[in-house]
């Protein structure tokens, strides 16, 4: 697949999502909530069901909605909020280290940087390039498990990691579209161009398609 093609594959999943839920951070951002409340939401979304995690942030942002206030809470009240995400304790735990990392070094507020981000305790790139892209409208690409199975399975990069392929993709895919990719190939990775068993007669990008390790699609 080249770029010209997958340019024509992003329009058409653009359609696609109109008839679609959003995922909860993207929906987030497009409420135009603070990178704060992102940032959070997508530590929480870890091994997490959509609606999980949607319902689990409005809850602890009933709570709290900046890190002060965040760290006014102990630990075992954020873990009450936030169950049953997945390791919700852990989690919890983070959470007030983040805060903290945030009023001690970053003035409370959420850094803008990839790099910067990456420093803060339990925020990997997928994290990091979620909260640039959608909490600062910035650079970041988002790769996560749909996002590496689906640019694989349609022939666009040839990777093994999420890893690899978030810098394939940052050597091939135009920077304009980075910020959407993750909302779309997440949303279509949930309905459609599932891990098994795909349902490729009804796709609306299957024209586009390699298809590569598909043995079973419906």
């Amino acid at each position: 697949m080249n770029n010209r093609q997958m340019v024509e594959v992003i329009r058409l999943l653009e359609k696609e999502l109109q008839k679609r839920e959003l995922p909860i951070v993207s929906q987030l951002a497009r409420e135009r909530r603070a990178p704060f409340e992102i940032l959070i939401s997508t530590l929480l979304s870890l091994r997490t069901k959509d609606e999980v995690t949607a319902a689990a942030s409005e809850r602890l942002f009933a709570l709290a909605s900046t890190p002060q206030e965040m760290l006014r809470l102990a630990e075992e009240e954020i873990s009450q909020a936030i169950y049953p995400v997945g390791f919700y304790r852990n989690k919890a735990g983070t959470i007030r280290h983040v805060c903290r990392e945030l009023i001690v070094r970053f003035d409370s507020r959420v850094p803008e940087t990839l790099e910067e981000l990456l420093t803060l305790k339990g925020v990997g790139r997928k994290t990091a390039n979620l909260v640039v892209s959608l909490g600062f409208n910035g650079l970041g690409l988002c790769v996560d498990t749909h996002v590496h199975r689906i640019s694989n399975r349609m022939g666009y990069v040839r990777t093994k990691t999420p890893a690899e392929t978030e810098f394939a993709l940052r050597e091939k895919l135009p920077a304009k579209h980075w910020s959407r990719f993750n909302t779309l190939l997440v949303a279509f990775g949930r309905n459609t161009c599932r891990p098994v068993s795909p349902l490729c007669s009804g796709c609306a990008v299957a024209a586009y398609c390699d298809r590569i390790g598909v043995t079973k699609s419906r």
